[in-house]
């Protein structure tokens, strides 16, 4: 059955669901890396296919930009058409010495400075992670590929012109090892609903390290974090 958001059916989405934040990312992965890729859904142009990866079904769909969005489309995922896990593919800010651009991240957790949990009225507050056996999985699928990863905390940011321009700081004083704008809500969606989640991220720019990398290098370590990500299918 179809949402306001989404206009598919029970069954277009196979039991993971890959999200970039672009849908011309989602578009991509259907094109290039995946087999007989069919588009499920273009509401809003938030394009999403579901296809075969080396004899796998898989889906992909794009996210949106922050964590309002993911959370609309996972939060429907999950609830209306029986989706099992989503992956969220996507680049990230360095934070910490510890990753350089082009790095491939893990998300283990995702700390925020967003209001999403509020919504449950917990007494203190709730700490956004990662299915274990999707981040175990997926660092095993790395090694099999031969790419490196790095596992461990990230935050999940509401802003990405903070007026604090020292802010980021402070979070990597506490080990954060980059930031990103979807993963907490996504974590949340997943908790709540009894499902599972993992935030895949490359490093795209940092905030320490002065590197710039071209067009191609670029689209190459994304589609390692892909290849990754891919490994997924049933």
């Amino acid at each position: 059955m179809s949402t306001v958001h989404i206009g598919a059916e029970k069954g277009d989405f196979a039991k993971t669901v890959l999200m970039p934040g672009d849908p011309l990312r989602a578009k991509f992965i259907a094109e290039n890396l995946m087999e007989d890729a069919v588009l499920v859904n273009s509401v809003r142009g938030m394009l999403a296919y579901t296809g075969y990866y080396e004899g796998k079904r898989i889906s992909v769909m794009g996210s949106g930009m922050g964590m309002p969005s993911i959370g609309i489309y996972s939060y429907e995922l999950f609830t209306e058409f029986d989706v099992e896990n989503i992956i969220r593919i996507g680049t990230a800010g360095g934070y910490s010495e510890k990753v350089h651009v082009r790095d491939v991240i893990l998300a283990q957790a995702a700390c925020t400075n967003s209001n999403y949990a509020a919504q449950y009225g917990l007494q203190g507050t709730f700490a956004p992670i990662a299915d274990y056996g999707l981040l175990k999985q997926a660092d095993e699928y790395a090694k099999e590929l031969g790419i490196d990863v790095v596992v461990g905390n990230t935050l999940s940011s509401d802003m990405f012109y903070n007026a604090d321009g020292e802010a980021w700081k402070k979070w990597a004083d506490m080990g954060v090892l980059a930031v990103e704008m979807e993963a907490a809500a996504l974590y949340m969606n997943a908790a709540k609903t009894g499902k599972k989640a993992l935030a895949i991220l490359t490093i795209s720019d940092h905030f320490i390290y002065d590197d710039i990398t071209t067009a191609e290098e670029r689209q190459n370590t994304l589609i390692d974090m892909m290849k990754i990500a891919l490994k997924f299918g049933e």
